[in-house]
């Protein structure tokens, strides 16, 4: 077995049309933070001007988010709150956060179902997203979910109809967290057929602790993307080194992403608020020096090693991984009831 590590050329083992299609979502990419209280300070790390989008969770509430959103946005950065149905009392709970929005001059949401204990004022996203226009959105574009490897409580179906019905209300789809390549272009084959036209925007890992990864895919019920990490040899004998990053996966994804019909516009990047090292990813990327690893075959996603670790505390990073788990280190940091926020309340 062969044990040292391949020199990466930038994006070597592609077409020139694949390269060019991986650069383009890289440099369209939006970056996921948390509203954590170190959140502003990792944020320093990314380019001026960078989008990002900010997560709600229970833990937190949906203000944490707005507050988070309108202060990136003051500092230039394109902001996109996710707006939780769970977390949204009732139609005047939602005008007074869609005032604020407008205030803040925030052009874009994210409209979720999300998780939580107690459910809120809407049934589910489709509910928000209709609730939202009907009181006049401030937005000029609104994003919602999609499941390329479904959801644990709500059926396939039921996902389809609901983003169905969602797609003239929407502008982009954003793709639950997924490092399965096939499973990516599964879905998307079968959105578009079954007629959505939304563009894509792929969720994917930024470059992160594979250990921590493995763990939140289990718990966040990523079946076929947790199957295909323990599957791949050269993945897991990484695990010492620690990092994982999306090169195997865009390689991988490369002809769809060359694929016009695919619709696929740019990516959505879970940093963990481990922003610095995903940061250096894309330079690299970008700068045609060690970005994606050359040659060999592209049946599966591999992943190179990324940059070397942020130099955040390590609280910080035990923070950000608990915004995804239900675990006692929760309730130790205040982040009880955490759950992956994207879900549609289990209605759909």
């Amino acid at each position: 077995m062969r044990t040292s590590e391949p020199r990466p050329r930038a994006l070597e083992g592609l077409s020139a049309e694949e390269r060019a299609a991986v650069r383009r979502v890289v440099a369209a990419a939006r970056f996921e933070l948390i509203p954590l209280p170190s959140a502003l300070e990792r944020a320093e790390e990314l380019p001026p001007g960078a989008p990002v989008t900010v997560t709600a969770s229970p833990s937190r509430g949906i203000e944490a988010t707005l507050e988070l959103a309108a202060e990136l946005a003051a500092r230039g950065h394109p902001a996109t709150p996710h707006l939780s149905a769970r977390l949204i009392r009732d139609g005047a709970h939602l005008a007074e956060l869609l005032a604020r929005c407008r205030e803040a001059g925030l052009r874009e949401a994210f409209v979720v179902g999300g998780d939580g204990d107690r459910p809120g004022g809407f049934a589910d996203g489709l509910a928000l997203l209709r609730a939202v226009h009907e009181l006049g959105s401030p937005f000029e574009r609104i994003g919602v979910p999609g499941y390329p490897e479904g959801h644990p409580g709500i059926p396939p179906a039921a996902l389809r109809t609901a983003l169905l019905a969602k797609a003239p209300l929407a502008h982009w789809v954003t793709t639950q967290m997924c490092f399965d390549p096939n499973a990516l272009a599964a879905w998307i084959a079968d959105v578009r057929a079954a007629g959505v036209g939304l563009e894509v925007h792929l969720g994917v890992p930024g470059v992160t602790d594979l250990v921590r990864l493995l763990s939140i895919s289990a718990r966040i019920g990523l079946a076929s993307s947790a199957r295909y990490l323990r599957k791949n040899r050269s993945l897991l004998g990484r695990i010492a080194r620690g990092r994982f990053g999306p090169d195997g996966l865009l390689e991988a994804l490369a002809a769809t992403l060359a694929d016009p019909r695919a619709g696929v516009g740019a990516l959505h990047v879970f940093t963990f608020n481990q922003v610095a090292p995903t940061i250096a990813w894309r330079a690299r990327v970008l700068g045609g020096a060690r970005g994606l690893r050359s040659g060999g075959s592209r049946r599966g996603a591999r992943a190179v090693p990324g940059p070397p670790a942020s130099r955040a505390p390590q609280r910080d990073a035990h923070l950000a991984t608990s915004w995804y788990r239900s675990a006692p280190l929760e309730a130790r940091h205040g982040l009880r009831g955490t759950r992956w926020g994207w879900g549609d309340g289990g209605r759909g």
